[in-house]
């Protein structure tokens, strides 16, 4: 048995991922009715929480719904997003200013600028598993403090998406972030198509999720780290990023990686270009703060897991200017002893390992900078 103080150590997730119906029963984050008794369900993005619900009074209006079990007088109301019956299935909710302010859809959905081309064969499904994925990113950036606004409530540096299909005499789309717009390629949400590019590339995980993760990087990069002091801190981790952008792709995808981009790097793609390398180092910081919130949700830390690696200390972190040094150390030798654990779980079932990757020092760094320019934002 584990014992009581052990538990209590488990730190807080920023984003919880374990939640309960009115019932009793254990409800989850992608759920929109509870499974066990039928109640409809909605996450509160900001709050942070699946809500079970229940009609509003009347006089509330029509659509009302507010979180069971709470006293009338305190329980706010709620609508459900527009989208909840269209192929994206969302089961996010908006609050009262939402409704007031004339918005139909969450804060998710309203990032979506163009949605696929739903005549198009299995487009409707695509669709559905990229919100899916984007949800969790979303719901993983505003736990995290970071801002996030649509095109329509910030024109100059609001976030956008466009969910497109390449037509079939047309250009292929090309996945990428220019100026706040992110381009998601909707066919990668094809399990098979995505595992065979997955192959040709040689990568040792490409998921929708990740791509989302990777693209918000380039985004974050520009809000935050181009117009800020973190800029020199980044070149002096990253490189100058004014190296000519589209030779050093084409170099990258001729050449291949170098033959040393394990020590110095957290994949082989981030060692094309430095914003590379900052979207790279960004999509790892956010895998390993969502996955410790879900573990840590659940009781399970990587500080409890009977696995003992060699930790990172204060010597690794470049400047000793970060009152929260030893707070990054615990983050990243958590995750460090997570996923070791998680890999020999996978290989129990023959899969492939959850995170084949090896974090160097110098990736230890650049993830130290990802982690404070995202505490200075929040």
């Amino acid at each position: 048995m584990v014992p009581v103080a052990a538990l209590r150590a488990v730190p807080l997730p920023k984003t919880p991922r374990a939640f309960s119906c009115a019932c009793g029963r254990p409800i989850f984050f992608r759920n929109s009715q509870c499974l066990a008794c039928q109640r409809p369900l909605g996450y509160a993005a900001t709050r942070g929480s699946l809500l079970a619900l229940e009609a509003a009074p009347a006089r509330a209006g029509k659509g009302a719904w507010r979180e069971a079990g709470v006293p009338v007088r305190r329980a706010p109301r709620y609508a459900r997003c527009a989208n909840l019956d269209s192929a994206a299935a969302c089961n996010w909710l908006l609050d009262a200013e939402e409704v007031a302010a004339g918005f139909t859809l969450c804060r998710c959905c309203r990032l979506t600028r163009t949605v696929p081309d739903l005549s198009q064969p299995d487009a409707g499904v695509w669709w559905c598993r990229i919100e899916e994925a984007k949800r969790r990113l979303v719901s993983s950036l505003i736990g995290l403090g970071l801002p996030v606004k649509s095109r329509s409530e910030d024109a100059a540096h609001g976030l956008a998406f466009d969910l497109l299909l390449s037509p079939p005499d047309g250009p292929a789309v090309i996945t990428g972030h220019a100026d706040g717009i992110i381009t998601l390629d909707a066919s990668e949400a094809d399990d098979a198509r995505r595992e065979t590019r997955r192959g040709q590339l040689r990568e040792p995980y490409r998921t929708l999720l990740g791509h989302l993760r990777h693209e918000t990087g380039h985004y974050y990069w520009q809000l935050l780290v181009e117009p800020s002091p973190w800029l020199e801190h980044f070149r002096s981790l990253f490189g100058d990023e004014r190296q000519d952008y589209a030779a050093a792709l084409q170099r990258h995808y001729a050449e291949g990686a170098p033959a040393d981009w394990g020590q110095r790097f957290v994949s082989a793609y981030a060692s094309a270009h430095p914003w590379e390398d900052w979207a790279e180092t960004w999509a790892h910081y956010l895998h390993l703060a969502d996955t410790l919130d879900t573990a840590r949700s659940f009781g399970l830390d990587g500080e409890r897991v009977e696995l003992s690696y060699e930790r990172f200390g204060p010597d690794v972190i470049a400047g000793g200017d970060d009152p929260d040094v030893q707070g990054f150390l615990a983050l990243i030798n958590s995750w460090m002893e997570l996923t070791g654990v998680l890999n020999e779980l996978s290989r129990s079932m023959g899969v492939a390992d959850f995170y084949p990757f090896v974090l160097s020092v110098p990736a230890v760094r650049k993830l130290h900078l990802v982690h404070r320019v995202i505490r200075g934002a929040a």
